[in-house]
């Protein structure tokens, strides 16, 4: 937990938007470990993000004076690329919703959370805040990724036109508590954590991996990716408006700075998980973009770096893959015997 400066008030209303997912729920762990009190949530059943009226009439009822923006449809290579029309549809309905609402009910302070695909396929590396919208996306990702560049330019065109103070954050590749560990839905860390215990489950003598191993990927945990947000949140008022600019996006990375290839990962992952098959690789399969490492040091610069190492992280994610597997075998056992 890092020393956050005590810009806002301990019973500041903040609302976590997406609070269920991996991210949100980082948010607000980390915002209660500070001791903040005043935490508004809503689930997708009492809110949907996607209606622009439901949506207005919370934030005049609630009147929260902070919002990170956690809420997103989210997926790995297959669901992006499968479900592209949903993946565009949903992301942009509920960003530019709720950063409008923000802006009509007053909003001191709002964080959007991108992701680096936002970044083009074949922009050098590593990747800068400034290399945005430099180059052609990559396919397989691109809806999620225009979704996700519009959120950027509607947070720094509010800022400009409104004077509004938004910021957007792109983390790297996350990982850690509250994963999605969908067989096809799944970022590679997750889906790589599941087959490899299954794998190991089952004997099997060989882990097949998709692609070739070659590209290189950064991850950051999920809970240092909360704490960078939420410092960057508190900062005093001079600090935050040093992101603040006509001149360039609110655009900051967050990450560890260093990548490793997804072979290694595998690597990695099935000493962690105990498999000891051999790791094999489907080149049938896409590679998406060969490197994707976050240039940091504007957010080091600030004061803040990433502590959590790989290992840690991974060991950390299994240990609750098996526990959250246990808790769903004791469920389905429960509906059995009814």
């Amino acid at each position: 937990m890092t020393n956050v400066p005590p810009y806002i008030p301990l019973n500041a209303k903040i609302y976590v938007a997406g609070h269920r997912g991996m991210v949100g729920s980082a948010l607000v762990r980390e915002l209660n470990l500070l001791g903040y009190c005043n935490i508004v949530t809503r689930n997708r059943d009492e809110l949907d993000l996607t209606n622009q009226a439901t949506v207005n009439l919370f934030f005049e009822t609630e009147k929260p004076a902070y919002v990170f923006l956690a809420a997103a449809k989210v997926g790995g290579i297959f669901a992006n690329d499968t479900f592209r029309g949903e993946f565009i549809y949903h992301n942009m309905m509920i960003q530019n919703n709720v950063i409008h609402a923000a802006y009509i009910h007053g909003v001191d302070r709002l964080m959007f959370l991108g992701s680096s695909c936002i970044y083009p396929k074949l922009a050098p590396q590593p990747l800068k805040e400034e290399y945005l919208l430099s180059g052609p996306l990559e396919p397989t990702n691109q809806p999620y990724a225009v979704a996700k560049i519009s959120g950027i330019e509607m947070c720094w065109s509010y800022n400009r036109q409104y004077g509004t103070k938004y910021l957007a954050v792109m983390p790297t590749n996350l990982y850690g508590p509250g994963d999605n560990y969908h067989p096809e839905n799944s970022h590679v860390i997750p889906a790589l954590i599941r087959r490899a215990h299954d794998y190991k489950m089952r004997n099997e003598p060989e882990f097949v991996v998709w692609g070739t191993g070659t590209p290189r990927r950064e991850f950051l945990y999920c809970e240092d990716m909360a704490e960078a947000c939420v410092y960057l949140m508190m900062l005093p008022q001079e600090d935050y408006d040093f992101f603040l600019n006509d001149a360039t996006p609110p655009l900051i990375n967050i990450g560890t700075g260093e990548d490793i290839t997804i072979a290694e990962l595998a690597k990695t992952i099935c000493e962690v998980v105990g498999y000891t098959g051999k790791v094999v690789f489907d080149t049938s399969k896409p590679d998406g973009t060969m490197k994707k490492l976050l240039d940091v040091s504007l957010l080091n610069s600030r004061g803040w770096e990433a502590t959590t190492s790989l290992d840690e992280g991974l060991r950390v994610a299994y240990r609750l893959f098996i526990e959250q597997q246990k808790v769903d075998e004791d469920v389905e056992k429960g509906k059995k015997t009814r």
